[in-house]
């Protein structure tokens, strides 16, 4: 027992030393694991298959085309798609099936309408008859489509918007090239351009139209958000303001300020298709984006009207300076929206988890839009229409374009 003392002492004072103090101290403490894109993606694949055997089918759709899009280079993004392309007809993306499906049936009424004019018809019968083929065909075409393969929204809006661009695209261009315009000579001396080529402006609207079409189904193979397709969307319409302020800027008139219209649209679309899945916007942060711009540009219209500037580059600058300014400051203003409503975004995995929407309805193609009891705001989306023209001949269809300022759904 005696001898047991100093041995005890001795071990107290090694514990209390500082050295053996300081290397229980300094003893690394373990890291944790780094979770990595794919174990996300595994942990998402695995709560979309808890979900789907708890007979909540919409919710583990919602996860796994979540998964297929943001998560396409890891195995569970892979195992995501196929399982989307397995699922049947009545449980794949119905709302973008719907939309779909909509917007075809509205382009084969124009087809119906457009093919006729583009023909030269007389009459109201071949007009009624496009009509009565028009409408069913492109419903039937779109349904197709839809079925064919499981379909975001995005992937959706870039087949309606490529559709639309198409058309738009057809018609300037046709302008621009004085497609159809012939001159004509009474005699030496007289000569004149006729300009009566309404039936070949609508033949390249039809098809350019058809063109953006193909070239959106295509696209619409590859893996696009809701946000992107909205971000590019927007990039095409202000691509087309800057291109036309830009033009007058720059002293364009006639074709030259339409063809500097056109190409600043498609450089607007060129650059956000880009950079939009880098910059990962959602649908709901673009629109707060674009209407900041838009109210930076009324607000430039509003100073042209209490200056009144004498020089067109002045007046055209002034709302041109403030539109720019607005993107800016809603890009600012916005920038950790997405991070907070993460909950809650556009592409609707909250709403799918059982939450209540708490955001405005969507107003994609037009200024204002009421459902639900609350109101959108967005951007007016220009549509191809007809419009009967009086002229020395009689009446005459002519080539326009229409947007849409108010919605309602009630």
């Amino acid at each position: 027992m005696h001898r047991s003392i100093p041995l005890l002492l001795a071990v107290g004072l090694l514990l209390g030393h500082p050295a053996a103090s300081q290397a229980q101290v300094t003893r690394p403490a373990p890291q944790p694991a780094q979770v990595t894109r794919a174990d996300t993606a595994a942990i998402l694949l695995a709560a979309s298959r808890d979900f789907q055997a708890e007979g909540m089918s919409q919710v583990a759709e919602a996860l796994l085309q979540y998964l297929s899009e943001r998560y396409p280079d890891t195995p569970a993004g892979a195992t995501a798609l196929d399982a989307l392309r397995g699922l049947p007809a009545a449980t794949s993306s119905q709302s973008s099936r719907v939309e779909l499906q909509v917007w075809s049936t509205l382009y084969g009424l124009w087809l119906g309408v457009a093919i006729p004019a583009a023909l030269g018809a007389d009459g109201s019968e071949p007009y009624g008859l496009g009509l009565l083929v028009g409408g069913p065909g492109g419903f039937l075409a779109g349904r197709a489509l839809a079925k064919s393969r499981p379909m975001s929204e995005g992937q959706v809006r870039a087949i309606t918007f490529g559709g639309t661009w198409g058309t738009w695209q057809g018609f300037g261009w046709a302008e621009v090239l004085d497609i159809g315009e012939k001159e004509v000579c009474d005699g030496p001396g007289f000569c004149y351009v006729d300009e009566s080529n309404a039936e070949e402006i609508i033949a390249s609207m039809i098809v350019g139209g058809l063109a953006g079409i193909a070239t959106g189904a295509v696209l619409s193979r590859k893996p696009i958000s809701a946000g992107t397709a909205t971000t590019v969307n927007f990039g095409g319409f202000w691509g087309t303001w800057f291109g036309v302020a830009g033009s007058v800027l720059a002293d364009l008139e006639g074709d030259d300020l339409l063809a500097g219209t056109l190409v600043g649209g498609n450089a607007g679309i060129l650059a956000t298709a880009l950079m939009a899945p880098g910059w990962d916007l959602s649908r709901n942060r673009a629109r707060l984006i674009s209407i900041a711009g838009v109210m930076g540009g009324l607000a430039g219209g509003g100073l042209d009207l209490l200056i009144q500037p004498d020089d067109e580059k002045v007046a055209i600058g002034i709302p041109l300076a403030t539109s720019i300014a607005g993107l800016a400051l809603g890009a600012t203003l916005t920038r950790d929206r997405d991070r907070r409503a993460s909950g809650s975004d556009d592409d609707g995995r909250h709403a799918a988890a059982g939450g209540e929407s708490t955001t405005s309805p969507p107003a994609e193609g037009v200024l204002l839009h009421y459902a639900g009891g609350r109101l959108g705001v967005g951007v007016p989306a220009p549509f191809p229409t007809l419009m009967a023209v009086e002229g020395p001949r009689g009446s005459s269809w002519k080539p326009g374009w229409g947007v849409t300022l108010f919605r309602a759904a009630f």
